[in-house]
Parts: structure tokens; C-alpha cells; sequence
């Protein structure tokens, strides 16, 4: 064996940066990741206790020759650059693996950052994950609406891989395609890599068939309804599209199923598969879908948004958006917080923003930002908020592999021991602590002291604020096919 290489011996006041690590390929969440924390269940919700996370990245190149601190406090203003200070005084700040003392220090090439934070998530409805169908080759659910399908965002723990692989022990899943978060029905899993490339196969070469149904406003015509409207993505952060004649290409075919005089039942064939396609072509129809919290919205105009048109820049509008849901406190809602909004606000014009549904093909990168995204034409787009590069240290979920334990990061003693603690007793009774089991909320030992969410008292969404009245009915391919009950809110005597 060659003998290993020697470390260059370092001139006085010089800082050693490691050579990059090689990437680890493949979806991989193992037990560790699903021990992070526990559920529990409260008022028709499911949540998750705050926990501790590791966040990491290599130095961009634009940060190189400047100061951690001059970083965070023009990338990551999603937190005061005093709470940074004193997350190095924490020992929560990690430089090619050595505490960070001092923010001063200028960023090398290859640098390697690991940011600890207490973390929190929104709740999602707390209605049960249907299995419908698993054999050998694939797990086949019927997703509840509110949910993610894998970990993006503010979610990790409140998605349906995280939840799948913790409740009913099915891991290494393989994402064959994708629904929107708000969206319920049929969702696909492979089990072995062979099966998700053969599904694949069919996706690209549009022989996978799919139907959906939806409940909207108005009365939708009798007749077939083709839509073909070109569909452009205004912001990957907040979730929102529209039509425009420079957006990619579309088609939606549409058929009314019943109508009780306020709204209709609508039957939905995607011909292709962009993001949130039947939402906005349903919206440019002029038949919004009823309690759709993006295209049904006053922040579109009086014509909410029939036709195309809008008469806001893209700003207006999503400053619009942002406002209504302020009023409503219902910002949750769209999976986002204040300080997501902050956090990328003067990263918006460097077109370097991602789309972190796409991240979950390569969780083992070290990059806490994924590549841009690149979809299939003929697949099921998830929820589009992604997170711009200036927000990743912070809001990524992209490194599954490879994270640490938060007590391997500097974190105080009590509170790792108070950690370990919780979860010895969370195994011995179900996954809830006797405290949660009384109370259902926060216990005070959750709480930490550098935590700005901990602060703040949010109010929680109702569970049927976390529904939209979009659910995906059937999916049929070569060989198979998987569908669901019709949904409550479309039988043809509901009424609103």
C-alpha cells in the first residue's frame, strides 16, 4: 500500500484546508437520521419536538477571500449577525471541522462549514398515510394533503419518506415521481433501483397515465376543456407560477364531473408534468380550485388571475401573496416563515436560485445546495419552493447522508445529555415522552437559549387549512395500475 501523503507543515498564522471529500451516491436515510426527534399529535395536527441539526456546505466560490462574518451578515439574514456571534461563542460554528472563535476569519477555497441549529418544523394534518398497495417492487400510498414527499424546505421529519421509514419501517424508498405538498392521492415509491428506472422509462416516454380530480370554483363547463397555456415559475421560494407565452410548454385536459350549484367536480389529465400545471391552468380558466392558498387569492386581482391576466410585476405579485397570507397568519400555510423571506431577499437577482425538490437524487452531497433543477417533461413536479443559494447553509436538507450527531458539534453538554435522554424514554413509550403525553405541547427543556423560534408563538393552521381540494385519483403505466377512493369533498351532494 503507498504510504499516505504527507500534511504540508504550515507557516505560522496559516489555516490548513482539507482537499474536497468525495461524494457518497444513492438515497440513504438511516436510523440515525429517523432518531433525531419524535411526533406527536395535537389538535388534528402532527408535530414534530424542535431538534438539533447539522447543516453543511463547502465555500462558495463567491465567498472566497471574505470574511465569515462579512457572509453571514449579506447571505444569511435570515438570523441578526448577532445570533451568529454567539453561535461561535456556542461552538456551533464549525471550520474544516475546528470551532469558529472568531467571524473574521477569510474564507478559503475547499473551506468546509458546518452550521448547528435548533430546529423547528411546521405541522402538517395529522391524517394517517394509506398504504395501498407493497410488494416487492413498490410501496403505493395515498398521500394526505399538507404533506411533502420528501425532505425540502422547512420539512424533514413532517414528510411522507421521513414518516414512511419511521411508522411503518419502509426505507430506501426510490421517488418514481412527485406531488405537489398541498396535493393529495397516489403516490409511488420504488424499492430497488431496477424498478425506479423502468418506471422512469415509462414517465419519459409519456406512456404513464393520470388522472386526478379537484373541486372549483364556479360552473365548469360540460364539455372537454384542453388547456394548453405555457406555465413559468415566478418564485421557487414562495411556490408560485403562472401562464406566460416564455414559460414551457403544457397541456391539461379537462372534464366536469358534477356540479351542486357553487362549485364543480372536475376531472384532470396532465399531459405533461410541470409545476403546479392543473392548479394554474385551472386558475387561467377562470375556475380556481376553491381553497387553493395560492391561485384562488384576492392578490392575483379582481379577476384573480382568468385569463392571464394579472396587471402586477412579478414582484407586486408575490409581495401581494406574501401580505394576504401575513394578515391571515397563515404563512405556514405556505410552507414558509418571516425569516425565509429575508433570508433570500438580496439573493433574488443572482439567478443562482434552486429548487430543492430536485436534491433528494444525491443526498450524500457535501454541497449544501443542489444543482438546478432538471425534470422530466413527463414528470409529476413537486412543490417548487426551493431555497436560494444565499438561504442553504441554513434552510438545505440536501446533506442526508452524512450528518452528525449535534453532540459532536460543540453543542452544551445539558443539552445533548437532556437529548439522549428524552430519546431513551421516547423508545420505551411509543415515541412520546410522559410530559408530551399529558400535555401534547413543548416541554420547557426543548426550548434553547440562541433559538429565535423558540421566542416566538406562531398560531398553528387548522387542519382544514392544511387541505386543498386537489387529489391525484389514478396512475397507470405498462403492467400497472394504482388508484384511490374518491375524496370526501368530491362526492356529488357535498356541499361547501
Amino acid at each position: 500500500a503507498e504510504p499516505a501523503p504527507k500534511k504540508r507543515r504550515l507557516a505560522g498564522g496559516e489555516r490548513f484546508v482539507p482537499p474536497p471529500r468525495k461524494l457518497n451516491a444513492g438515497v440513504s436515510f438511516g436510523a440515525e437520521h429517523f432518531a433525531e426527534t419524535s411526533y406527536y399529535f395535537e389538535r388534528g395536527l402532527r408535530k414534530v419536538r424542535p431538534y438539533y441539526f447539522d447543516f453543511r456546505t463547502y465555500c462558495k466560490g463567491r465567498w472566497v477571500g471574505r470574511s465569515l462574518g462579512h457572509v453571514f451578515s449579506t447571505e444569511f439574514r435570515a438570523q441578526p449577525i448577532a445570533y451568529y456571534r454567539a453561535a461561535a461563542r456556542a461552538g456551533r460554528l464549525r471550520l474544516n471541522e475546528e470551532p469558529v472563535r472568531d467571524l473574521e476569519v477569510v474564507l478559503k477555497n475547499n473551506d468546509f462549514l458546518r452550521n448547528t441549529v435548533h430546529r423547528h418544523e411546521p405541522p402538517v394534518t395529522a391524517q394517517p398515510i394509506q398504504i395501498l398497495v407493497e410488494d416487492d417492487e413498490v410501496v403505493v400510498v395515498d398521500k394526505p394533503s399538507s404533506l411533502p414527499v420528501h425532505p425540502c424546505g422547512r420539512f424533514r421529519h413532517n414528510t411522507v419518506i421521513f414518516i414512511l421509514g419511521k411508522e411503518h419501517n419502509l426505507k430506501e424508498l426510490h421517488t418514481i415521481h412527485r406531488l405537489d405538498r398541498m396535493t393529495s392521492g397516489v403516490l409511488m415509491f420504488a424499492k430497488t433501483v431496477e424498478v425506479s428506472k423502468r418506471i422512469d422509462e415509462q414517465v419519459r416516454e409519456r406512456q404513464l397515465e393520470k388522472e386526478y380530480v379537484c373541486r372549483v370554483v364556479g360552473e365548469f363547463p360540460e364539455h372537454e376543456v384542453v388547456c394548453e397555456e405555457p406555465i413559468l415559475v415566478v418564485s421557487y421560494k414562495v411556490g408560485v407560477c403562472r401562464v406566460d407565452p416564455k414559460g414551457k410548454p403544457c397541456k391539461t385536459i379537462f372534464q366536469r364531473l358534477s356540479y351542486n350549484g357553487k362549485s364543480s367536480v372536475v376531472k384532470c389529465l396532465p399531459r405533461t408534468g410541470r409545476t403546479h400545471q392543473i392548479r394554474v391552468h385551472l386558475q387561467y380558466l377562470g375556475h380556481p380550485i376553491v381553497n387553493d392558498p395560492i391561485y384562488n387569492m384576492e392578490a392575483w386581482g379582481p379577476d384573480k388571475g382568468k385569463g392571464g391576466k394579472i396587471d402586477k410585476t412579478d414582484e407586486e405579485l408575490l409581495k401581494a401573496l406574501v401580505e394576504e397570507h401575513r394578515s391571515k397568519q397563515s404563512l405556514d400555510v405556505l410552507g414558509i416563515v418571516e425569516e425565509d423571506l429575508n433570508s433570500s431577499a438580496e439573493n433574488k437577482d443572482r439567478g443562482d436560485s434552486s429548487d430543492c425538490t430536485s436534491a433528494q437524487a444525491d443526498p450524500g452531497n457535501e454541497s449544501a445546495c443542489p444543482a438546478k433543477e432538471t425534470v422530466d417533461p413527463g414528470r409529476d413536479t413537486g412543490d417548487p419552493k426551493g431555497n436560494d443559494i444565499g438561504a442553504c447553509l441554513l434552510n438545505s436538507d440536501t446533506n442526508m447522508e452524512t450528518l452528525e450527531h449535534s453532540k459532536e458539534l460543540g453543542l452544551c453538554e445539558d443539552q445533548s445529555a437532556e437529548m439522549e435522554e428524552k430519546s431513551s424514554e421516547e423508545k420505551s413509550s411509543g415515541g412520546q415522552s410522559s410530559e408530551e403525553k399529558s400535555s401534547g405541547g413543548q416541554s420547557s427543556e426543548e426550548k434553547d437559549p440562541l433559538c429565535m423560534e423558540c421566542k416566538i408563538s406562531r398560531r398553528d393552521p387548522s387542519p382544514k387549512e392544511l387541505v386543498m381540494f386537489l387529489h391525484a385519483l389514478r396512475y397507470k403505466g405498462v403492467g400497472f395500475e394504482y388508484c384511490s377512493k374518491m375524496p370526501e369533498w368530491a362526492m356529488e351532494d357535498w356541499e361547501e
